[in-house]
């Protein structure tokens, strides 16, 4: 059994190197989720920021195959004890690191909060803690998602301008803020005919939360509808590597910006040490329900 002293040596060892915690989550699945997750990890690496990226979507991992990587290793074998976490790294682009998941293992797609804590705790353990820890997570509102999106320092949800999209990105706003405790949410706007469109669909989407929720809502960014993402899909690369000065590139470079210009929070759930204290937490609360 992990106990508090446990937590409080992992506090101490991180908190030399304090790195900011993203997690990236939508309502529904199909709105460019993981495109955003992969190109912004690369935006910030070439701002100069060391970047990991973490393939929380356990069950349909795809951000190797949308990066082009073909790992031997994933967080099933971590869980499993199998190996330890450095081992399954993959070097991405621009000297992203690319923790993958596994693809389409039934056994990991409601993982418990004692294997969440065993995934994340693995990074104690990293030679090289990174500055910012990107988590991919899975789409929709199911607890292993809330949890991983509640222990990070931002969430970052992403929606796009299509009445499901919207519709279930209320949804999981809701479910999380009033479940979970989450109260704010930054919003990427993916596949906007145009800057203007982002706005609006941002609004609509403030509007219903600061009426019915007691939420902030903070716009980051907007990415556009661009041929050249379809493009790098294909040639399976990151948009904001293979085209760097196409419309979909700049909107990442200047969302890598908006990160870097998040506010710093000190509290509690405000850097990857108190990522893993919490996940930690969790577990030990889960085992005390079952005992």
């Amino acid at each position: 059994m992990r106990s508090a002293s446990q937590a409080e040596t992992l506090r101490r060892s991180l908190c030399s190197r304090p790195a900011r915690v993203l997690a990236v989550c939508s309502g529904k699945g199909g709105v460019g989720k993981t495109n955003v997750a992969c190109n912004l990890a690369v935006a910030l690496s070439m701002r100069g920021r060391d970047v990991c990226l973490l393939d929380a979507d356990v069950g349909l991992a795809n951000v190797d195959v949308l990066l082009g990587l073909q790992p031997r290793l994933n967080l099933a074998h971590v869980v499993s004890g199998e190996v330890g976490l450095d081992a399954t790294i993959l070097a991405g682009p621009r000297g992203t690191r690319i923790v993958p998941a596994s693809n389409g293992q039934f056994h990991m797609t409601d993982l418990s909060p004692a294997s969440q804590a065993a995934i994340v705790q693995a990074f104690g353990s990293m030679a090289e803690p990174p500055d910012v820890l990107i988590v991919d997570t899975a789409a929709g509102i199911s607890p292993p998602v809330a949890r991983f999106v509640q222990a990070a320092q931002d969430a970052i949800v992403v929606v796009q301008d299509e009445p499901a999209s919207l519709t279930d990105a209320y949804a999981l706003i809701k479910v999380f803020s009033q479940n979970y405790g989450i109260s704010r949410f930054n919003v990427v706007t993916n596949r906007s005919s145009n800057a203007a469109a982002g706005r609006r669909l941002f609004g609509k989407l403030q509007r219903v939360a600061d009426a019915y929720l007691d939420v902030v809502l903070r716009h980051l960014g907007d990415v556009p509808e661009d041929i050249y993402v379809a493009r790098a899909v294909q040639e399976q690369r990151a948009v904001a590597d293979a085209y760097p000065r196409s419309a979909a590139g700049n909107a990442y470079e200047k969302l890598a910006i908006s990160v870097d210009r998040l506010p710093v929070r000190t509290e509690p759930g405000g850097g990857i040490q108190f990522f893993f204290e919490r996940l930690l937490q969790q577990a030990s609360r889960a085992r005390g329900k079952v005992a």
